[in-house]
């Protein structure tokens, strides 16, 4: 991603209604899925600025794992945290050495994607947990995917088969930001359209640019966070985002 959109993220997701209500949804599955145990070694690989890790020292003893050395020292900044610098191919921990992994938005970074999973299985425990998120839709893709360096979006099986495939049990996996999806579809089909025939007027810009009324973006928090009721017990068959939670057998 370019450090600009770092720096904007890092801004942000405190009070942005997307990140907030995006925290909501995992945490609330996080907790009523993975255990607490003080002495837990939890990983977020991929941490960005590091707005997930102190969310995360709930589960256990957390730290972050940033590949870009920009982006890691924003972390370093706004956490006092140590945060590693390694890349997703060759992770600097042992063997069955952590009971959750987490990566917020950052499988679909990675260019070697198979790669990768094997090392994240690699330092997983047995009975170990690993939670992801991505973006959904390779026909959703936009400016938006460019500026943050994507690699793919996916569909909920290509997700599943891909982590079936490093070895893991998919525990619970679903569509969400599925309520404001009727209304995301439609814009971002807007929007590429106008990529593609008039041109960018900022090609750094992110959807997060986008200014939002304060009362719109707290109903906008409300509905996208409410769907996190409906995932501890279900999913959603369509969103514009997709998670899933899986063990290590």
């Amino acid at each position: 991603m370019e450090l600009d959109a770092y720096r904007q993220f890092a801004e942000l997701e405190e009070n942005h209604w997307w990140f907030r209500a995006r925290r909501r949804i995992f945490f609330h599955l996080l907790e009523r899925m993975v255990p607490r145990r003080d002495d837990a070694r939890v990983l977020d690989l991929g941490c960005g600025a590091g707005g997930m890790l102190a969310p995360l020292a709930r589960f256990g003893r957390v730290h972050g794992l940033e590949l870009h050395r920009d982006t890691a020292q924003l972390a370093r900044e706004r956490t006092a945290m140590a945060i590693v610098r390694a890349n997703a191919y060759a992770l600097p921990y042992a063997a069955d050495s952590h009971d959750l992994v987490c990566l917020f938005d950052t499988i679909e970074h990675v260019p070697e994607e198979a790669r990768a999973l094997r090392e994240i299985h690699r330092v997983t425990k047995p009975g170990g947990w690993v939670f992801f998120s991505v973006p959904a839709y390779a026909f959703l893709w936009t400016n938006n995917d460019r500026v943050a360096h994507h690699c793919r979006r996916y569909t909920r099986g290509r997700l599943e088969a891909a982590l079936a495939e490093a070895g893991f049990e998919c525990v619970r996996s679903s569509y969400f930001n599925a309520l404001l999806f009727p209304a995301i579809l439609p814009a971002l089909l807007i929007r590429k359209a106008v990529e593609r025939f008039i041109g960018l007027r900022d090609p750094n810009a992110t959807n997060l640019t986008v200014e939002t009324h304060p009362l719109l973006a707290e109903l906008l928090f409300r509905i996208m966070s409410s769907e996190r009721h409906w995932l501890a017990r279900a999913g959603f068959p369509a969103g514009h985002s997709i998670l899933a939670l899986v063990r290590k057998p």
